[in-house]
């Protein structure tokens, strides 16, 4: 790389854009879709410069977005959503599709697990109250989950490749690295 500074530059940018974009959780209905969307300008640093660039963006992000954005969602980019493309791009290095998959799905278990045990402590959420639907209620919203996080993945592999066809060199150019 020839120019750190351009690089800092880059990912404060990329952090800053992510902030502004987790801010829009606060309207109705878009507590899962912005972190999702957020998360796909990580990557730009890993895309331009390397993991490391990537998760210092993803850091800075997350650490403002922990002041700004709106309870759930943080927690989703937090706890997930905003490193996923990182461990994304090492996942998918592994030649085994069979162990690729299986970290993907355990990552993503392991992550919403985490986040709603979070919520039902920190915001006091009894989870009893989600057998009101049914005794198979959690099981139900897992699947369910999985299914979103299959079309995550997919989408988030798109977007990849349609920053890396569309809008690489042009970036590279701007920023001069």
């Amino acid at each position: 790389m020839k120019n750190k500074a351009s690089a800092v530059t880059f990912c404060a940018l990329t952090s800053a854009l992510i902030t502004v974009l987790m801010t829009a959780s606060y309207f109705p209905y878009l507590t899962y879709a912005v972190p999702a969307v957020s998360s796909a300008l990580i990557i730009m640093p890993l895309v331009e410069l390397s993991k490391g660039y990537a998760t210092a963006t993803y850091t800075v992000s997350a650490l403002t977005v922990l002041m700004f954005a709106e309870p759930e969602a943080k927690l989703m980019y937090v706890f997930f959503f905003g490193y996923y493309p990182i461990l994304k791009s090492l996942f998918e290095k592994i030649r085994s599709r069979v162990l690729e998959y299986v970290l993907k799905f355990l990552c993503f278990n392991i992550s919403v697990s985490i986040i709603y045990f979070v919520i039902a402590k920190v915001f006091m959420l009894p989870m009893e109250s989600l057998e009101e639907f049914g005794k198979y209620t959690v099981v139900v919203l897992y699947g369910l989950g999985n299914i979103a996080f299959i079309m995550y993945d997919i989408c988030l592999g798109r977007i990849c490749n349609l920053y890396m066809f569309r809008l690489h060199e042009k970036i590279k150019k701007i920023m001069r690295f």
